[in-house]
Order: structure tokens, then C-alpha cells, then sequence
């Protein structure tokens, strides 16, 4: 496949790039019966990667009218407060609320989602869903000890959340995970807002998920001292306590110049690489509209869903704008359906408007981001 009138992130375009093993490559070597696509002003970028989100959670409202001062608190008071809504939620099947948090992240341009939670049974999904070692947190995790330092799972990073608060609880929790880490494994904290430098060394990374942050805490991790003594990798957590669109919390992080536009590009690109695979390795590549005298950087933090023109794995296309059906008469688009976001016309691969009208027999208050016919 070979994709014309491109700009790269680096600024370079237009050009012409080829989708090789799912990697992008010069021109010279395509083959003569190579598929020629060609843009008008577009972006062209690894498919992002979402290093934390719940994706059986994504069809609460966001859940919360204050600011407090760590997540029990807050899980405490929802769970008293928003009774209904949660069990309204909750009647939908948990694979119907699955498959609908996968499909948030794709139409997102995310291509590798990190789910946090109980290992899940998902039949071909269009994304890579990347499952780890989870512990919810040191306060909710029941026998937490025993699993941290479970010596059959020595060899996996741990994944939990941790600091996540302001008061001297959130700080504490982190010393005692570090403390009761036996085994020296790898650990991936989530959140990190109460972390200091000193402890950020004894974790592999960090997963920044500044707007959960900010719903919650209104503060956040200090990144910009963290990335001295760790891994900044970057993630959205659910629509309990976020947008769902990612580019909203991306724009967020921008804005709180903590990290450098490269840094910030890179913990939702090569840092991912904590995970067993990454954007720029798992065959995914993402075309999106550009802005006219923009720089790649300026165009890419300034994405929208409705600016994704094309989701590719190797060459297969899970999603595209209507935009391109001219040149894509080789597609079947009986193994597509037809979407509109904010207006703009997509074709995604699979039954997402079946999906949608499956959750609101269960969950009719459902309100989802995007239309269909």
C-alpha cells in the first residue's frame, strides 16, 4: 500500500510512504501492483497507544461534583451518591461494554489499548488489546501482597494504581508498595499524582492520566520532574472520569508543558514500549487530515476523531473516511458500517451500529459520541 501527499510527523512532505509489514518504508522497493492511495493534505503517524483505560467502563457519565482528596474517597462517594446510575450501567453485558470501549479507541486513531482489570475474553478484535498483570491499588486490592510477589507471574511488570491523591495516605501508599515489592518486579504505576522523584526510581514507568487527574484532584502527576527517574507513558482511564475522546486529554497534557511536544508524542508512541508490543512495531499506521502551515506537531495535537482518515493494520483497513471511497474500490463494504462524527462520514470495520442498538436495549439512557443511519 502505498500512501501519496503525505506529511510525516518529523515535517517531511509531502511524500510518498509505503505500508510494508504494517511498517512505513520508502517507495523504491513497492511492488507495480502495490495499492495507490492519495491524500490531500494528511498526516501520517503510528496508531496511538492507550497505556491505561478500563474498557468495560466506558459507558458511565462521568461520576463526581467535587474535588477530593484521593480515589477511595472518591470511589466511596460515588458508590453512595450515583447508586442508579451505576447499576443502569451495569445491566449491560460486560462483552457488549467491551467491545464498545475498544471501539471508542479505534475511531480515537488508538491501536493499542492496555486494559486494566481481570484478564478478558475478546474474539478478534480490530485493535491490539494488550493484557497485564493488574492490581487495582493498594487500598481495593484484595491479598495484594501475595499477588504482587506471586512467584509464577515473576517475570511480568506489575500494573496498578498507585498515589493516586493529594493527602499523605496517597504518598504512603506508595512507600508501601515499594516496601512489600519482595521480588524486585517491574512496576508500572497508574496515575502517580502524590509520587516524588525518589520513589518514581523504583518504577519501571509511569501511566500520566492528566485529565482523570484533574476531574478527580484537580492537580496532577508532576511529569515534568517524574521523566527524570522514569518512563512517562500516557493514559486516558475511563469515561468515569474523562472525555472519550483521547485527543482531549492529549491536548490537556500539551497544555500543562510538563512534556516536551516530543516527550509527550513519544510516551504514546516508542516509550509504549514497556508493553510487549508497541504503535510502531504491532502493523498499525493512522492517516489524519492536517492543517494547512501547520508543523506535524502542531497538526497532530490538534487532531479529532473526525479528522482520521484511515486506520491501517498491514493491509487491512479497520476504518476510513467517506472521503476515500473513490479509491477504495477494492473493499467490501459488506464487512463495514457507516458512522458519522460530528457529521463526517466513516466507514469502520464490523457492526457498530448493531453494538449500539444492543447496549441501549439494555442501558436506553446510553449517549454515544457518534450516529449512524
Amino acid at each position: 500500500m502505498i500512501l501519496n501527499n503525505v506529511t510525516t510527523i518529523a515535517g517531511n512532505g509531502p511524500v510518498s510512504v509505503q505500508i510494508k509489514s504494517g511498517k512505513m518504508a520508502p517507495v523504491k522497493d513497492a511492488t507495480a501492483d502495490a495499492l495507490q492511495l492519495t491524500f490531500d493534505n494528511a498526516l501520517v503517524f503510528p496508531g496511538l497507544v492507550n497505556s491505561h483505560d478500563h474498557l468495560d467502563f466506558n459507558l458511565f457519565p462521568q461520576l463526581g461534583n467535587r474535588i477530593y482528596n484521593n480515589y477511595t474517597e472518591w470511589g466511596k462517594y460515588i458508590h453512595e451518591n450515583y447508586k442508579e446510575e451505576i447499576a443502569a450501567v451495569l445491566k449491560v453485558p460486560l462483552e457488549l461494554r467491551i467491545n464498545w470501549g475498544i471501539f471508542k479507541n479505534l475511531l480515537c486513531g488508538v491501536t493499542t489499548v492496555v486494559n486494566h482489570g481481570e484478564p478478558l475474553t475478546i474474539n478478534d478484535p480490530p485493535i491490539n488489546v494488550e493484557q497485564c498483570h493488574s492490581l487495582h491499588s493498594v487500598q481495593f486490592e484484595k491479598r495484594w501482597k501475595t499477588k504482587l510477589n506471586n512467584p509464577l507471574k515473576r517475570k511480568l511488570p506489575v500494573v496498578i494504581h498507585v498515589g493516586e491523591g493529594t493527602d499523605e495516605l496517597s504518598n504512603h501508599e506508595i512507600d508501601e508498595l515499594i516496601h512489600w515489592n519482595l521480588l524486585n518486579k517491574k512496576l508500572i504505576g497508574v496515575h502517580g499524582v502524590a509520587m516524588s522523584e525518589q520513589q518514581a526510581k523504583k518504577f519501571e514507568a509511569l501511566i500520566w492520566c492528566p485529565a482523570s487527574n484533574y476531574f478527580l484532584l484537580n492537580t496532577t502527576a508532576p511529569a515534568n520532574y517524574l521523566k527524570k527517574n522514569t518512563t512517562i507513558l500516557f493514559g486516558t482511564d475511563s469515561t468515569l472520569t474523562g472525555s472519550w475522546n483521547i485527543w482531549d486529554h492529549i491536548r490537556l497534557a500539551r497544555k500543562t508543558k510538563m512534556l516536551t511536544d516530543s516527550e509527550l508524542y513519544s510516551s504514546l508512541h516508542t516509550s509504549a514500549g514497556s508493553w510487549q508490543t508497541n504503535s510502531l512495531y504491532n502493523g498499525y499506521v493512522v492517516v489524519a487530515n492536517k492543517r494547512k502551515k501547520e508543523t506535524g506537531f502542531e497538526s497532530f495535537f490538534s487532531t479529532n476523531p473526525a479528522d482520521i482518515l484511515m486506520v491501517v493494520y498491514e493491509d487491512s483497513i479497520k476504518l476510513f473516511d467517506a472521503t476515500m471511497l473513490e479509491q477504495l474500490t477494492h473493499i467490501d463494504l459488506s464487512a463495514f458500517s457507516k458512522i458519522y462524527i460530528n457529521d463526517t462520514c466513516k466507514y469502520v470495520q464490523g457492526n457498530l451500529p448493531g453494538l449500539m442498538k444492543q447496549i441501549t436495549e439494555f442501558y436506553p439512557a446510553a449517549i454515544f459520541p457518534i450516529t449512524s443511519n
